[in-house]
């Protein structure tokens, strides 16, 4: 795995990156430190990454475990330490599966292999921060069962640490 990335010029603080595979994306800084508030800041495309690198793992694993998954959100809230290296200290993250009867418990065990097997984003930063997870279920409502016009109800949650 390759990247690249450009400052892209003198009067900022914005940096160009080009993934291997081809993707661009712009990062910057925030205006207290130079920055324009062009994009989002290097630690914050870290802490996505490893939201996106867990979430596809989730839904991979609930694919290949038969369930019915059609949508699937995990929500972050982090803290990081107060000097410098300011490497994260704290991850929560909150998952939101949407789908047609999915089990709880196969939710549960698909974050849980993520975490602790499949994620080399979260095994990396599992090394100075504390990460936990919950989770909730929604159930998608087909055409025929939603008169209402309800799109969707909560119908299980649960949390763990790692």
């Amino acid at each position: 795995m390759n990247c690249t990335i450009r400052w892209a010029g003198a009067d900022t603080m914005s940096f160009i990156a080009e993934s291997g595979s081809g993707h661009s994306f712009v990062m910057d800084g925030a205006p207290e430190g130079g920055g324009r508030n062009l994009g989002p800041r290097p630690m914050e495309v870290v802490l996505s990454g490893t939201a996106a690198c867990t979430a596809y793992d989730v839904v991979l694993i609930l694919r290949k475990s038969g369930q019915a998954i059609t949508g699937c959100e995990v929500q972050t809230d982090s803290d990081r330490a107060q000097t410098d290296p300011k490497v994260f200290t704290r991850i929560h993250m909150h998952f939101k599966v949407r789908g047609h009867n999915l089990k709880p418990n196969l939710v549960q065990r698909a974050i849980g292999l993520s975490h602790e097997k499949y994620c080399s984003a979260t095994k990396m930063l599992g090394l100075t921060a504390d990460i936990s997870h919950s989770f909730e279920v929604v159930e998608e409502l087909g055409a025929s069962q939603d008169a209402a016009g309800a799109s969707s109800s909560a119908v299980k949650a649960g949390e763990a640490g790692a």
